[in-house]
């Protein structure tokens, strides 16, 4: 009598066609090469136009440096009278604070209220769109910020205007209470930019739930508040930080303004400017430098610090829990 085995058949052997690692690296790197010989350019561009003059400049910074003799080692000498001893320092700083904390909400303000009106304009919206975004093309260049000064010098455009309705103010530029908001006034008429990218955000958003809303009773202003804001918040965290840092480092405008002066009675004394006045009139390219690096620091915590925040108050549609 045959007896019927009952052992399961053997399987066979999986097959594999893994790749010795050598090899699969080889081939990785083979795939590579064509990246990296394209990002070479870049690549020495970043060491020698950035990484190198900030490596110097770090070291400048600890020196005592005429432009004319070598450099002579103080340590933190130049940060000690940057912090302690120079009261010009601290009014820069004031004044370029001030000027940020004006700024940029007039700015983005502007730019977001326009955005809403060009994003309910049916006819018309490319003209008025790039003829908002014409100002921003033109930057801060030297031509604009003349002509900026010619309106609101004494007797120009701004102040006959004023003179002819009885708000007598005089001259914008020689007035130390007034000369700083010349600056905000022309970096806000700038508004182009934040403005295309608000209009960008704004068409991005479903009108299913501006109808839903408007079927449960809500108004204009509550859709604005309760929609548009948590759903445009992205490009508001994006504009603001970016205007944060520009507005940090605006110098042109404070420069031709003032005639480079920072004046009157330093009320445009930018730090900017006044970075440039110790390095290149004053020839303290050392302290300078160190100027410059604790502009660096501040805008780097500024930024980390919006970064931080931003958790609290950007909504992602795309992300639970927000």
């Amino acid at each position: 009598m045959s007896t019927v085995s009952t052992r399961a058949p053997a399987r066979p052997a999986p097959t594999t066609d893994r790749k010795p690692p050598t090899r699969r690296r080889r081939q990785v790197r083979e795939r590579q090469w064509p990246a990296y010989v394209f990002l070479t350019p870049w690549m020495i561009g970043a060491l020698v136009l950035t990484l190198v003059p900030m490596a110097v400049s770090l070291y400048l910074s600890f020196t005592d440096y005429n432009l004319f003799d070598p450099p002579h080692w103080v340590g933190l000498r130049n940060y000690t009278e940057m912090l302690t001893d120079d009261p010009r320092y601290w009014r820069s700083v004031g004044t370029t604070m001030l000027y940020v904390v004006v700024a940029v909400p007039l700015k983005l303000g502007l730019a977001l209220a326009v955005a809403m009106l060009l994003k309910n304009l049916n006819r018309g919206r490319a003209f008025y769109r790039s003829a908002f975004y014409a100002p921003s093309l033109l930057g801060a260049s030297m031509s604009i910020a003349l002509v900026w000064r010619a309106l609101f010098n004494d007797g120009g455009t701004v102040s006959g205007i004023l003179d002819s309705v009885g708000i007598h103010a005089g001259g914008w530029v020689g007035n130390p209470d007034l000369a700083v908001y010349v600056v905000v006034l022309l970096t806000v008429w700038q508004f182009g930019a934040p403005m295309v990218i608000f209009l960008a955000g704004l068409q991005q958003i479903s009108p299913d739930l501006y109808e839903a809303a408007a079927l449960d009773g809500a108004g204009r202003w509550r859709q604005f508040v309760s929609i548009t804001v948590p759903m445009l918040s992205p490009v508001v965290f994006f504009n603001l930080v970016l205007e944060i840092i520009n507005s940090f480092q605006v110098f042109t405008p404070a420069f031709v303004i003032s005639g480079g002066k920072g004046g009157p009675a330093d009320s445009t004394m930018f730090y900017t400017l006044y970075l440039y006045e110790r390095g290149f009139t004053a020839s303290h390219m050392g302290y300078a430098a160190a100027m410059a690096w604790m502009l660096l620091i501040a805008i780097a915590a500024i930024t980390l610090i919006l970064f931080r925040t931003s958790r609290s108050w950007v909504f992602y549609a795309d992300e639970e829990g927000r």
